[in-house]
């Protein structure tokens, strides 16, 4: 894998610390002497920071491509952009790319001797080298007029046939990886027996007892058995329908070929007449003897044998053509049964798993893999009814589309066996009982300690809680959000769903709070729920909801705004809350006087009882309404605090505040209502012509037409062209307005100084907007126990305390030694067995748990706010809100994602720029610590997904099917290589099987070939030099002695072996030793060939 090199960025354009105190001494120039800031040691340097991906997790993105090494019991996977995702054991998986990226066309293990073959659609092939914990390329082979189209490489063969379009079969040897002389052309090969061109080649295999005969499968009908010895055709085989696959008898007295008129034909060796046998598994039989009528073709067979019984024939494809809609299958004949096993999405290939690498003795399979379009399936063959195995990897985070996703580093240590134990109760039943066989690898030594959770939502209101611990990945919970909506019945009976198209569940923001695990969510249709985590099954009578009426006023009027509905309207900016009672369904009017849709919500809560299962509850669903035909706008900011039991929410109308406790709305303001009249910026409806803002207006839907096409920097706030989950909007407010809307971008409960003449800090809300404003409003908490639901929270706008350039991204609070202060919380307990000792200790502890100030020093103490724009950082000092630093992120581009994150016991602020860097900068001083160059936006799944988190990890969607990890940490980079698990383990090849006592007698075993003699450059001349050319790999030298040469010559075999068995690898360093002392030693050995045998050209690594 690429490292980067880390630009280490200090202040100015020298490296010396001085700058950074110059740009100090002049920030604090432009404050009054007095102001001065205490000095906060700060310990991250540049030496801190180094770049690289981790692991990448999913399911391969487009596969195209399917191996497996039946000894090493490793899987591998390539897709169509040159990728190559490797599988062994649960937990052991590796990623690569082809430096071209062009699409993988077939792969071949090395059985058993830790390397691949893989060829591209570019028409090279490449030699990886899997002995090493990142596989490396160590060999490639260009093909200059040819093209590839099928290779095959037999069990301990040095030799890899390659066929190509044209019909001609080269062979290369994968030690040197050069071209042999020895080349089968088209025409000899069917010399008389065709007219015309066979077409490409489509299969190569030897007979599975005597491997001096190749069949050879042309794409026109064709098939020749191929004598290597004499150069001549031994038998050809015509069939007037094309060929797709050919699969061995192990006898090899049989072969089965596909055709695309959804026929088997199985040939006799010795009678190429005609086939001994024509079947069409899904033909319908006619009366009177005739064919049956043709099918689907059959893409792929294989013909597998057992000991005891009749031999598996399992094909895809060849269904008819009047099974219109049905589902792509996988057909599994034994005997006389035939099975036909739907799979959800297209077959890109399969595998039969057998017990036996060798192609001449009874193959005995006990599974099949299947590679779909967008899953991989592993069917028992051993069980009755062919049950599916259960899939370990973590291959189900596109089962719905993801929308967003949020990354926690460092979580309290009970949460994981938390979500699991509930997550449990999820798992389907009817799998195999059989453990997974794809086993292959070693663990890596987990030098993590700490537990990591990624949370994904997705396009159909789920939400799923993934274990990241230890660089690995795996499913630990699934909530679906949409279970507390009625489900419309049919497409006519969803005419308030219409601010989105489909998926109107789509998830689009996560809030969470790990320790107390509130999780709250914002959906695409304006609503938001908000969850409780109960280990209790709970039956709610009536789902409690709240309707909220969020209206955007440009003029100085006065207009009404109730909360919830308009025969209680409440005076704007009221501070007072409003309870409402729990409703099971909106009581409001659906249409006001003149006939538009007024005060209804885009969907319906379910009003019978819902049951829930123990895990996420709902305890809240809050749906902002239809305002005069003016459907609600989507929510662009959420925040959630256990502590004061409040959720805040805002979009490009507005602000509102719910109390969830007492299930009320304690504020619903208008942006320009929460500035004030005092607010020094005006806010007056003006057109992004005259002065056009970055930022735009939040998540809201914006046409293009206002956009110049080469502006390429813009917000991906302002537009979400590509965002597959806000798609529809009503027309009738015009673009213009709405991007000259302020949105809500950021919010942030913290326990702070509000005032400049606050002498203690005190619960209050942050608020961050498009436009750049910071804006606080204060919180007054009533007492804790009873009278906390009793009691209103009042909640009243204090101004505007700051303005940056770009919309505001991230908040956070510093204490005056620097560290970070994190919001309130109130830890986790079950609230649904309230006994009577806990429950007063409960309601004691709606308080927030990380404040009150009880010494005079604790309130002199001063307070820094952070705060990450698309454009600037800049901290405040509390609470005299003196600007104590700044720094100009980017001018060119814009910060997609900023992060206030914890490593090595600091902290600094982490920004993903539109651009592609990856900056960080410490804190509070903002001094740039790294820049690096690592990813340009190429689209919006990646803004919407990218996120930092503590311990210099971060993650984002690199395919819709594939999360990307990466780290910033200097630290995680140099422990990397321990932490990856081991592909490659030292096996030892199953014994061949016996010939016995009368084959032996008469010869009527497996015949060897001497392939050295026939391919080898003293018998076959050399090949043409402008047929292919020979490019070494990366991997080179260093990569043969990383992976202890395992991939060539006998002899440095051998003594790997010897090693391997006189050592059993107890030890790593050892280990490591014996690698390279074995390497070194098959240098020398080639080296003296080299010497000995100079008139045969050794080529060397």
């Amino acid at each position: 894998m690429r490292k980067f090199n880390i630009r280490k960025v200090l202040d100015g354009l020298t490296a010396g610390s001085s700058s950074a105190s110059q740009q100090q001494q002049l920030q604090q120039q432009q404050h009054p002497p007095g102001n001065r800031e205490p000095e906060i040691q700060e310990t991250l340097q540049s030496e801190h920071f180094q770049l690289c991906k981790t692991v990448r997790h999913g399911f391969p993105y487009q596969p195209s491509a399917l191996a497996f090494d039946p000894v090493q019991k490793i899987l591998a996977v390539g897709t169509q952009t040159g990728a190559l995702r490797l599988f062994g054991r649960p937990g052991v998986e590796c990623y690569c790319q082809h430096d071209s990226g062009a699409a993988v066309i077939q792969l071949q293990f090395l059985i058993n001797e830790g390397a691949l073959v893989s060829a591209l659609a570019d028409d090279t092939l490449h030699l990886w080298n899997l002995r090493q914990k990142r596989p490396a390329i160590l060999h490639s082979l260009k093909f200059c007029r040819e093209r590839v189209t099928f290779c095959h490489l037999p069990f301990q063969s040095k030799w890899l046939y390659v066929g190509t379009e044209r019909g001609n079969i080269h062979i290369v040897n994968v030690e040197s990886f050069t071209l042999s002389g020895y080349v089968i052309m088209w025409n000899k090969a069917i010399e008389l027996s065709s007219k015309s061109h066979p077409g490409p080649v489509v299969h190569i295999s030897d007979n599975p007892m005597d491997e001096g005969k190749l069949l050879i499968g042309f794409e026109s009908g064709t098939v020749v058995l191929w004598d290597l010895k004499s150069k001549k055709a031994d038998y050809r085989y015509t069939y007037d329908e094309a060929i797709h696959s050919v699969a061995w008898h192990h006898e090899g007295k049989q072969f089965i070929c596909s055709h695309s008129d959804g026929t088997l034909t199985i040939w006799n060796v010795r009678s190429p007449a005609k086939p001994v046998q024509t079947i069409t598994p899904h033909g319908k039989q006619l009366k009177d003897g005739k064919k049956p009528e043709p099918c689907k073709p059959i893409l792929k067979v294989e013909f597998k044998t057992t000991r005891p019984g009749e031999p598996f024939i399992i094909l895809s494809g060849g269904l008819s053509y009047d099974t219109v809609g049905r589902r792509p299958c996988l057909t599994v004949m034994h005997g006389k049964s035939t099975a036909v096993l739907e799979m959800d999405y297209s077959i890109v290939d399969f595998l039969t798993l057998c017990e036996t690498p060798y192609p001449n003795d009874f193959q005995e399979p006990y599974a099949v893999v299947v590679l779909l379009e967008k899953d991989l399936v592993l069917i028992d063959l051993a069980q009755n009814g062919y049950p599916i195995f259960e899939n370990p990897y973590p291959l189900s985070i596109h089962e719905s589309p993801v929308t967003c996703c949020e990354y926690f580093a460092d979580c309290p240590v009970d949460l994981i066996p938390a979500l699991y134990s509930v997550g449990a109760r999820q798992k389907r039943q009817g799998y195999s009982k059989k453990e997974w066989p794809i086993n292959g690898g070693n663990w890596g030594l987990g030098a993590q300690s700490y537990s990591e959770i990624i949370i994904t939502g997705h396009a159909d209101g789920s939400v799923k809680f993934w274990d990241a611990s230890a660089i690995n990945l795996q499913v630990l919970y699934k909530l679906k959000t949409s279970k507390v909506f009625e489900k419309s019945r049919n497409k006519d009976d969803k005419p308030n769903t219409d601010i989105v198209d489909e998926d109107p569940y789509a998830i689009q923001i996560i809030s969470w709070c790990p320790e107390s695990r509130m999780l709250c969510i914002a959906g695409v249709s304006a609503h938001v729920i908000i969850y409780r985590f109960s280990k209790q099954e709970v039956i709610t009578e009536v789902i409690p909801m709240l309707e909220v009426r969020l209206l955007y006023e440009i003029s100085d009027m006065e207009s009404p705004e109730g909360e919830q509905a308009p025969p209680l309207p409440t005076p704007v900016g009221s501070a007072n809350p409003q309870p409402v009672p729990p409703q099971s369904h909106p009581s409001t009017s659906s249409s006001s006087s003149d006939g538009l849709r007024d005060n209804v919500p885009c969907l319906k809560v379910k009003n019978s009882p819902l049951k829930q299962s123990p895990g996420y509850q709902t305890e809240l669903v809050i749906q902002l309404v239809w305002v005069s035909g003016e459907p609600p706008q989507q929510i662009t900011s959420l925040a959630v605090n256990s502590s004061y039991g409040l959720v805040v929410f805002g979009n490009c109308s507005g602000i509102a505040m719910v109390d969830y406790l007492q299930k009320a709305v304690l504020l619903n303001l208008g942006t320009i209502e929460l500035c004030g009249s005092s607010d020094p910026y005006r806010r007056e409806p003006r057109s992004p012509r005259k002065s056009r803002q970055p930022s735009g207006a939040g998540l809201c839907d914006i046409s293009e037409g206002t956009v110049a096409p080469e502006d390429r920097c813009k917000s991906p706030t302002s537009d979400i062209k590509d965002n597959s989950f806000s798609r529809s909007r009503s027309s009738s407010v015009t673009s213009i307005d709405k991007e000259s809307r302020e949105a809500i971008s950021a919010l942030h409960f913290c326990e702070t100084f509000t005032r400049k003449a606050d002498s203690a800090p005190s619960p209050c809300l942050w608020v961050g907007t498009t436009l750049g404003t910071v804006l606080v409003i204060a919180l007054n908490l009533p007492p804790g126990g009873e009278q906390r639901l009793l009691q209103p929270v009042i909640a009243s706008p204090s101004g505007t305390i700051l303005r940056l350039k770009g919309a505001v991204l991230r908040m956070a609070f510093l204490d005056s030694t620097g560290c970070l202060m994190p919001p309130a919380y109130e830890s986790w307990k079950e609230h649904n067995v309230p006994e009577e000792k806990d429950e007063k200790e409960k309601l004691k502890k709606r308080r927030p748990v990380s404040v009150s100030p009880s010494s005079s020093q604790e309130i002199s103490e001063n307070q820094y706010a952070v705060i990450c724009s698309e454009k600037q950082a800049k901290v405040i000092s509390l609470p005299t809100q003196n600007c104590a630093y700044k720094q100009n992120i980017t001018e060119t581009s814009f910060v997609l994602r900023g992060d206030i994150v914890s490593l090595s016991n600091s902290i600094c602020l982490a920004c993903f720029c539109a651009n592609g860097h990856i900056m960080t900068f410490s804190l509070p001083s903002l001094r740039p610590l790294l820049d690096v160059y690592y990813l340009p936006l190429t689209n919006m799944r990646i803004a919407r997904t990218f996120c930092f988190t503590n311990n210099g990890q971060a993650l984002y969607l690199v395919s819709p099917t594939e999360i990307q990890r990466l780290t910033y940490s200097q630290e995680t980079c140099e422990n990397l290589q321990e932490m990856l698990g081991e592909l490659f383990t030292p096996v030892e090849t199953p014994e061949a099987p016996n010939r016995g006592f009368f084959k032996g007698l008469f010869g009527g075993g497996a015949q060897s070939l001497d392939r050295e003699e026939l391919f080898g450059e003293s018998s076959s001349g050399k090949a043409s030099r402008s047929l292919a050319q020979h490019i070494p790999g990366p991997g080179g030298i260093e990569g043969v002695k990383g992976a202890a040469s395992g991939v060539v010559g006998e002899l440095a075999r051998a003594r790997l072996a010897l090693d391997e068995r006189g050592q059993k690898l107890s030890d790593l360093e050892e280990r490591t030793a014996a690698m390279l002392s074995s390497a070194d030693s098959f240098s020398k050995h080639a080296h003296e060939m080299m010497l000995k045998y100079k008139d045969k050209k050794w080529y060397q690594f």
